[in-house]
């Protein structure tokens, strides 16, 4: 028996017993279906259009996060001195 013919009356099998009723939708899903929103496929940013000043102000902004960035230098971390000092008692 081919594969195609196979699949044909195992679908006739399975179907034979179901009724065409209409699916039954649950309470919940009824009860919150109003705090679902519509999503918009696809999001569309566009950035406003800045004046010379306030494209002189962001660049100065940035230039100081980034000198900040590569002049930082974190902390130690706290717990490896208070081991150390933990061992000298």
């Amino acid at each position: 028996m081919s594969s195609a013919l196979f699949k044909y009356k195992l679908g006739i099998l399975f179907s034979m017993g179901k009724k065409d009723k209409p699916k039954k939708i649950s309470a919940k899903k009824e009860r919150y279906a109003k705090f679902r929103r519509e999503k918009p496929s696809s999001m569309t940013l566009a950035m406003p259009d800045l004046t010379e000043e306030q494209v002189q102000q962001r660049r100065t902004d940035q230039q100081g996060i980034d000198n900040f960035w590569r002049h930082y230098r974190r902390p130690p971390q706290r717990f490896i001195s208070e081991r150390k000092a933990k061992s000298k008692r």
